[in-house]
């Protein structure tokens, strides 16, 4: 379980194909801290920790992918050099600052623009017409597992939907957001209520 609070940025190090693919990620964290078999948030993927070295401050993991969660969130994001946001997992008594977020991810969305609002990025995201129904102005989302609020949103004709929410200076810094632009593809979770409420309605109907 996750709150959508990014702590840190990691980097692929090293990737290897053992059937399914094992990723050494470089991070900040003090490797003292890090369990074996513990679950960290990588751009919103939930994944176990199966190794760990390094020192404090500059340490890093190794994490198992299987080919199911590469299907599922944004190609080509398992590779080398690529910028992960990163999140442990939520402990009792940890401040719960973003939402709920579980590390499973829904489906992947494409960035459709970006412009300057204020100090601030607005960012356009179009989804599928599988996860529209889940999206609400003023609700949460979790985008490349940074909890966000959904400003508005926007139905196509085709069932497919676009969103739009505002990125503050602070969380384009300290996660890969800020670097966002036109095409690139996020990994999106919805917010838990809404899959729930979601699922009730549909046997109700």
């Amino acid at each position: 379980m996750f709150t959508g609070i990014v702590t840190a940025l990691g980097t692929i190090s090293k990737i290897e194909d053992r059937g399914d693919l094992r990723a050494v990620i470089a991070c900040p964290f003090d490797p003292a801290q890090i369990a074996i078999g513990a679950s960290i948030a990588c751009s919103g993927t939930c994944l176990t920790v199966v190794e760990r070295g390094g020192v404090a401050g500059d340490a890093w993991f190794a994490v198992d992918i299987s080919a199911e969660t590469v299907s599922c969130t944004v190609p080509g994001r398992w590779q080398v050099g690529a910028k992960l946001n990163l999140e442990p997992a939520l402990k009792l008594g940890d401040e719960l600052g973003g939402h709920i977020v579980t590390g499973h991810v829904d489906g992947v969305g494409e960035v459709q623009g970006v412009c300057p609002q204020g100090t601030s990025k607005r960012i356009g995201i179009a989804v599928s017409k599988e996860l529209a129904p889940y999206l609400a102005a003023k609700g949460s989302i979790t985008v490349d597992g940074v909890s966000l609020t959904v400003n508005e949103i926007a139905d196509q004709s085709d069932g497919t939907c676009h969103f739009a929410l505002n990125i503050i200076p602070h969380t384009a810094e300290v996660t890969t957001l800020g670097a966002l632009a036109q095409g690139d593809k996020v990994n999106l979770e919805i917010d838990v209520l809404a899959r729930y409420l979601q699922r009730m309605q549909s046997l109700r109907g």
